[in-house]
């Protein structure tokens, strides 16, 4: 079986930046995906505005640009789904469902999912009206109502999007204020057909088979509201995908993987990258810088243990 000095899991902003460090280190790497594109969630936005040299990128075009870069490095990457990783002597071994891949480190780039309501209607109707990617979705609900769920920056971005194509987008917030970027919110308030309803939860998503309408009730009250939409948009954070992890490296109590601005671990041999590990700023430049750093300190790792 063949041994790599690396196998990235995972080809978001993380695992692609540090396939190019990897490659240009001459390091025998091997990237490993399970999603059918590289790209990571990036791929769902519709405008990244802080990606230096790159102002008001799709996030779409953003995402392929750093696929073709890495494949221009000569990056080798495999579509399957890990669903184990062990360590045989000295030796990891990443199991996907059709073979395994001995390595002598493993980074960990698989971000993070969106975070789910888990509201009545929400499981149900999913697919049906509830989205998790307005810019995936919300060509389907053109010239409809629709319902944002959220107070970040993908919420508002959401918003903004959804009105250049919906007759009317309800933005539902918990709090008063948004923790959006100041500009995204000014923007978002000078549209006419967004409406703004804060402190506000989402209660029910209702309907038969799409969805009908959204109840929603005070957070410190008992008033209610119902908004007929067509569509719910549910845009209220995201949890990392390191249940595969559980038992193999230490997460703290929210499920990220420990690991520091070099990437290591507690494990020797197991790196993290990008959304997926402890940190304080999620973003696209952040990923980016994540994969050089732990590229730089998986090379000393291996200068060490092969001197």
């Amino acid at each position: 079986m063949e041994l790599y000095d690396i196998v990235i899991i995972g080809s978001g902003p993380a695992g692609l930046s540090a396939a190019v460090y990897a490659l240009r280190a001459e390091l025998k790497t091997i990237v490993l995906e399970r999603d059918s594109m590289s790209g990571g969630q990036v791929l769902n936005t519709d405008e990244v505005d802080n990606y230096l040299g790159l102002p008001k990128m799709n996030g779409f075009d953003l995402g392929t640009k750093f696929e073709e870069h890495a494949k221009q490095m000569g990056m080798k990457a495999i579509s399957a789904e890990v669903v184990r990783i062990e360590k045989q002597d000295n030796i990891w071994v990443v199991v996907t469902e059709e073979e395994s891949y001995q390595t002598k480190t493993v980074l960990l780039a698989t971000g993070t999912r969106h975070r789910k309501l888990e509201i009545p209607g929400e499981e149900k109707l999913s697919g049906k009206g509830v989205s998790y990617c307005a810019t995936c979705d919300g060509a389907f609900f053109r010239n409809k109502e629709v319902a944002v769920v959220g107070g970040g920056d993908v919420a508002v971005e959401d918003a903004l999007y959804l009105s250049r194509i919906c007759k009317k987008v309800y933005v539902v917030h918990r709090r008063e204020l948004f923790r959006a970027a100041p500009s995204l919110v000014r923007r978002m308030k000078e549209v006419e057909n967004i409406e703004l309803i804060l402190g506000f939860i989402p209660e029910q998503i209702c309907g038969e088979v799409v969805v009908e309408k959204l109840i929603i009730k005070e957070k410190e009250g008992e008033k209610k509201k119902e908004l007929s939409v067509s569509g719910v948009f549910v845009a209220i954070g995201t949890v990392p995908e390191s249940e595969l992890y559980q038992g193999i490296v230490p997460l703290d109590k929210t499920g990220y993987v420990i690991a520091g601005e070099d990437g290591k671990t507690q494990i020797p041999g197991i790196f993290a990258a990008g959304d997926i590990r402890t940190k304080r700023f999620r973003q696209i430049v952040t990923a980016v810088a994540d994969g050089a750093n732990a590229i730089h300190a998986i090379e000393e790792y291996l200068t060490g243990i092969e001197n």
